[in-house]
């Protein structure tokens, strides 16, 4: 009689641990994706503010997540010469590069000659000549190009860090001040197409995809967590209070 006492009780402690964990889990994902739909609105509301220009993305620099996403207006010239591609890089699902190249503003109310690492957009690689690079016209003389404040070049994993050359894997912002000699902001801008016409001859995509904070990811973990809380409370009042009080059939 004791050890079936015991073995309940145990049970039901074991099955309220459990049940109580994964309810609790369930409304930690639920909290997750109300903090991501707040930054998700938060990111749109950022993307219909007025452009920004030059000296006001210089007085914010020390805090990047007052413009980033906010477009932004800049004059000034590309630094073509230090031009790199990021390689293995997508865009409408096809493999090709991303370009980069650094653009010099030319505001004279910044005190100090600033440039800004420019995500041009993305081409078509050379799959029989890997080392082939595509010719992307640039423009010599000063212009406005127009994009979106984002944060540095995005990381993919690799096996050789590879520091040399127009190819590159990866890069950081702080590696390419170095390298360039450089006065660099600390994140980049997304170039837009524009209706200028000095802007898309270069025959690069713009098609940037949208910030996603995934927040679909964490509904379907909540649900995941809310049906099995629903599952242990339902096989333990079945096996423990259901079932060892129906009379069995004759």
């Amino acid at each position: 009689m004791k050890s079936v006492q015991y073995r309940f009780w145990f049970v039901s402690i074991a099955a309220l641990t459990a049940f109580l964990i994964t309810l609790r889990l369930g409304f930690w994902q639920l909290h997750r994706a109300q903090e991501k739909q707040s930054l998700q609105d938060s990111i749109a509301l950022q993307a219909q503010l007025p452009a920004l220009d030059a000296t006001a993305v210089q007085s914010n620099q020390h805090n990047p997540t007052a413009i980033l996403h906010r477009k932004a207006v800049f004059k000034g010239r590309w630094l073509s010469q230090h031009t790199l591609y990021l390689d293995n890089r997508q865009m409408n699902g096809k493999p090709g590069f991303f370009v980069i190249t650094p653009f010099e503003l030319e505001e004279k109310s910044l005190g100090e000659r600033r440039n800004i690492l420019v995500q041009r957009g993305w081409v078509a690689r050379n799959f029989m000549d890997r080392t082939q690079l595509p010719q992307i016209p640039t423009e010599t003389e000063d212009l406005s190009i127009v994009g979106r404040i984002a944060p540095a070049p995005s990381k993919l994993y690799e096996f050789n860090e590879d520091t040399q050359g127009k190819i590159r894997q990866n890069v950081t912002i702080a590696d390419l001040e170095k390298e360039f000699n450089l006065k660099l902001f600390k994140f980049s801008i997304l170039q837009l197409d524009s209706e200028s016409s000095n802007v898309n001859k270069d025959g690069l995509l713009r098609q940037w995809a949208q910030p996603n904070l995934a927040i679909e990811k964490h509904h379907g973990y909540m649900f995941q967590w809310w049906a099995l809380s629903t599952l242990i409370a339902g096989l333990y009042f079945w096996f423990q209070i259901i079932k060892p009080r129906r009379k069995p059939k004759n």
